[in-house]
């Protein structure tokens, strides 16, 4: 009989997070150029886009991990169909930005399907073979075949990065615990406009022994990777 491999483990809060690779998602979410660079949605609610700029950077070194150990990777974008219609009117109205969702801005009509703000970042573009899910709201579950994609493919651990983390990010693990995935939250990985929105977002996944999941830091994800990771092929000799 072939033998079942260890699980893996993370350096993480409020303990040491275990999962099986093969049957983990990495999820990123809405890293989209609405919200991450100048001109987008986020910078027409007075945000800087700063500080969810900061996790470009170690979500690429988790990103090519995960590709290089061919865990499932799996992105989302939330945006909404061009006559809006999957848009109610309580979250189109929200608030009073210089642009809502469907007027035209830098990057075309913002949070609209097709449109170039609602793509995702160049850095973080998925590959071929890398499931996209549009969502018209904030969690990754609602009104998405997200739920049967994982069922398909045996998962039953997610490591959650993406933005916002107080919003669409909260949302997805949220939604994730109540359907019985266990879920790892990349603290380096997420990000949000508010640093206090950040901080307490983290506490919150973690509080009481792990109420809705864990947190580590992308390193401690990338040591827990490392048993599992192809060695680098010598360069050849001329």
């Amino acid at each position: 009989m072939a033998t079942v491999p260890p699980p893996l483990q993370v350096d993480a809060a409020p303990y040491p997070f275990s999962f099986d690779p093969f049957a983990t998602a990495l999820v990123l979410i809405d890293m989209q150029r609405d919200f991450l660079e100048p001109g987008g949605f986020g910078e027409s609610l007075g945000n800087d886009v700063n500080e969810l700029r900061r996790t470009i950077a170690p979500l690429r070194a988790v990103l090519g991990a995960c590709r290089a150990i061919g865990m499932t990777v799996v992105h989302t974008r939330e945006g909404h169909l061009p006559d809006l219609s999957d848009c109610p009117p309580s979250k189109l109205l929200r608030g009073s930005p210089s642009l809502r969702i469907g007027d035209p801005g830098p990057k075309g009509r913002i949070l609209v399907r097709g449109e170039e703000g609602h793509d995702i970042i160049e850095e973080l573009y998925p590959v071929a073979g890398e499931p996209v899910i549009d969502k018209p709201g904030k969690g990754a579950f609602y009104a998405t075949e997200f739920g049967e994609l994982l069922a398909s493919r045996g998962i039953r651990s997610l490591v959650v990065t993406g933005v916002t983390t107080e919003v669409c990010v909260h949302t997805t693990v949220r939604e994730a615990n109540d359907r019985g995935y266990e879920c790892l939250v990349l603290s380096d990985c997420v990000g949000s406009y508010f640093p206090q929105f950040q901080r307490a977002g983290l506490e919150m996944v973690a509080a009481q022994g792990g109420i809705f999941g864990w947190i580590a830091e992308s390193a401690a994800f990338l040591a827990a990777l490392a048993p599992v990771m192809p060695a680098p092929v010598a360069p050849q000799l001329s």
